[in-house]
């Protein structure tokens, strides 16, 4: 299902096919309403949200490459654990980051792509919007690509920075201005044109016609608009989309969770990191193919008490 970036979750509920990942470790990426949370040893702590329920929204303002978990995963399972509804959007991190210094969106919750972007809110130079924040997963950057494209087993076959040059090929990215995905395509493309001499792969880094919103990505592969394009793992694994790593680079996503200062619903944003970094939310993850911060790294200071046992 794809969603423009102006409305990634509204109101998700937990509808009958949900229901039963809502109960499920693999299909509730915001892990139960009783939801364990990670101890500091990494250890699940079985009364960590137990007592996180209650009634009304929690707004999530989250990375584009997490639409498919925060759709189809962890808003349907979270709500049916604990009462509280996911709302919110979903964008470039850094587009989303630029929103909340704007005041455009009032969030409670803030899951970036990129620690650096998520820094960009703290002290008085960000509008003090974050005082900490916790890195909790990562994930590599690849070529996914569309089973049905002509260029398929070219896309299998050939080192990956020269089957995305063949004439004709359609390749997708995001804008390195809005988006730290995009950032990172930018780089694999300038660092390999650089060490292997192909002026092809510089021309495409700076082809904006093959920019495109993070978030409607995976919808246009996936349709066939797009042959190829720059994912990350865990939401090409989402998606159900094939890749090839990226030869010769070593990129990822680092996702960091924090819960806005002045979020008007901080209880429920409170149970939703619980929850997200719980047991069963830390199976939906793994499942998706993130890599985990176990337990998750803090920086700053202020967490709230309430998270003292999940966040270390």
């Amino acid at each position: 299902m794809m969603i423009s970036r102006k409305v990634a979750v509204v109101a998700l509920l937990c509808i009958p096919l949900a229901a039963a990942g809502c109960s499920s470790s693999s299909s509730s990426s915001a892990a139960s309403g009783g939801a364990s949370s990670t101890s500091a040893a990494g250890s699940p702590s079985a009364a960590a949200s137990s007592s996180a329920t209650g009634s009304g929204p929690v707004n999530v303002l989250y990375a584009g490459s997490l639409v498919n978990l925060m759709q189809k995963q962890v808003g349907p399972a979270f709500q049916q654990a604990t009462g509280y509804s996911v709302t919110g959007f979903s964008g470039g991190s850094k587009d989303l980051a630029a929103e909340i210094k704007g005041k455009v969106h009032q969030g409670d919750v803030f899951i970036s792509a990129s620690p650096k972007t998520t820094a960009t809110l703290v002290g008085a130079s960000g509008g003090n919007w974050v005082s900490w924040y916790g890195t909790f997963a990562t994930s590599p950057l690849v070529i996914g690509y569309n089973a049905n494209s002509k260029f398929a087993n070219d896309l299998k076959t050939m080192p990956w920075y020269k089957a995305i040059t063949q004439p004709g090929l359609k390749l997708g990215f995001t804008d390195p201005a809005t988006d730290p995905k995009g950032v990172l395509a930018v780089e694999a493309m300038t660092d390999t044109a650089k060490s292997k001499n192909l002026p092809a792969l510089a021309a495409l880094s700076t082809n904006k016609s093959d920019i495109f919103p993070e978030e409607t990505l995976v919808g246009r592969l996936q349709s066939g608009q797009l042959d190829a394009g720059f994912f990350y793992t865990a939401e090409a694994n989402a998606a159900n989309i094939p890749t090839v790593p990226l030869t010769g680079e070593d990129l990822k996503a680092t996702y960091t969770i924090t819960i806005l200062n002045k979020a008007p619903h901080e209880a429920a944003a409170e149970a939703f990191v619980t929850y997200l970094l719980g047991t069963d939310g830390q199976a939906a993850l793994k499942k998706d193919g993130f890599t985990l911060v176990s337990p998750p790294t803090v920086t700053g200071s202020g967490v709230p008490s309430g998270l003292s046992s999940t966040l270390s």
